[in-house]
């Protein structure tokens, strides 16, 4: 009997569970540089590894509500509309379990807009973030005008797209940069592959948690120093993992922590475990 590639939908659950995961595993990825892992909370002041776990738990739900939402809704403006519902609860959940810290409201944009493509029917990442990026360039009509962020802010003063940009673009870090990264790297060591896929986004991203930190010359220092391990070949080899203990240092003596680049590497891991799913061949 011949095999062919056509994996069984996803439930809201089974979707909302896959998201969930990707924010657990880069939040128990270690080391990493100036991020929360296993070791502490890295450059943070008011995060810690509970807290991302919590975080990830509470906004398993509005990942779940954002796939049966498009289930039901064509991708348009209705469907828009109720994910900025669906992700104004998530987010005032998530401040709640986390007592006012953000600990994952850029995830919470691109992983909701992606379990949205994967509740449509996306099986493969080509198909997610298409139909992410479009979804990203509908205008919320509910949205009411709000003080700046922190993102806000300096995607205006730096002239960066930031997570917003990053969803309306269809992902390109994650689809250039970190998932070949991940892929070429040994998966009997997927610490370190992920590791590697995390660096890859640091080295290219225009990264705003970076930049509000630190500022344009912090962010391009830390960007070399990420560029500077893969390099040496990674964190596979010796002198790869030299260098990365001196990007780690940078970070945590200047307290600079590439936040926007963990929300990524949580996109990617969703985004590969998608693409697994689709190739797990079944028989007709």
């Amino acid at each position: 009997m011949p095999t062919v590639t056509a994996p069984i939908a996803l439930s809201p659950r089974e979707i909302a569970d896959m998201a969930a995961t990707a924010l657990h595993d880069e939040a128990e990825l270690t080391p990493k540089p100036g991020l929360v892992d296993r070791r502490g909370t890295g450059a943070h002041t008011d995060m810690t590894l509970d807290m991302l776990h919590r975080s990830a738990e509470v906004l398993s739900t509005s990942f779940a509500e954002c796939a049966q939402a498009a289930m039901v809704l064509d991708i348009g403006p209705a469907l828009r509309a109720r994910l900025g519902v669906i992700g104004r609860a998530g987010e005032h959940e998530m401040l709640t379990v986390t007592g006012g810290v953000n600990t994952h409201r850029g995830a919470l944009w691109s992983l909701g807009l992606l379990a949205a493509a994967t509740g449509a029917g996306a099986v493969t990442t080509e198909e997610a973030v298409a139909f992410a990026a479009a979804l990203a360039k509908i205008t919320d009509p509910a949205v009411e005008p709000a003080p700046p962020s922190h993102g806000a802010q300096v995607r205006r003063r730096y002239r960066v797209d930031g997570a917003p940009g990053e969803a309306k673009s269809g992902f390109p870090h994650v689809v250039r940069y970190a998932l070949p990264t991940l892929r070429s790297r040994p998966q009997s060591d997927p610490t370190a592959a992920r590791l590697d896929a995390l660096l890859s986004l640091i080295a290219h991203l225009d990264d705003t948690c970076l930049l509000h930190r630190g500022g344009a010359t912090a962010a391009a220092a830390v960007q070399s120093a990420a560029r500077a391990v893969l390099a040496a070949g990674g964190t596979l080899t010796d002198e790869g993992r030299q260098r990365f203990s001196r990007l780690d240092g940078l970070c945590m003596t200047h307290r600079l922590s590439p936040g926007g680049a963990g929300d990524l590497l949580a996109v990617t891991l969703f985004l590969d475990r998608l693409d697994r799913r689709s190739a797990i061949p079944c028989r007709l």
